[in-house]
């Protein structure tokens, strides 16, 4: 198993840099797919965010959700088990849009979400 974070033979620099910011979530925090294609250097490019998610193994994939909170569909009892276990509230379906803010770290660019 490649170490956490770990970049697939092959992967773009994006691809590189997404799994890097997501390897860094601590747990308890949650981000959003924007912020994670943000701090990547791409605003705007949740969806690919959000493709790279699918496509990796070995991050924490758990503690990203959608700019609403809503957690990954078809996975949403294993997230939230997770989320849970790492004291964030889940309820619906989602993370509550005033725990989406949990980020306690520096972001990659140097800004706080």
């Amino acid at each position: 198993m490649s170490p956490p974070g770990a970049s697939p033979p092959g992967a773009s620099e994006f691809e590189r840099r997404v799994l890097r910011v997501v390897a860094r979530l601590r747990p308890g925090e949650v981000a959003t797919y924007g912020e994670i294609a943000e701090e990547a250097g791409h605003p705007g490019a949740a969806r690919a965010v959000g493709g790279v998610m699918a496509r990796s193994d070995g991050v924490p994939w758990w503690r990203v959700v959608t700019a609403a909170g809503r957690l990954v569909p078809g996975h949403e009892r294993e997230q939230a088990r997770r989320l849970r276990a790492e004291g964030v509230p889940v309820a619906r379906g989602q993370v509550p849009p005033g725990d989406l803010a949990r980020r306690s770290g520096p972001a990659a660019t140097g800004s706080r979400h």
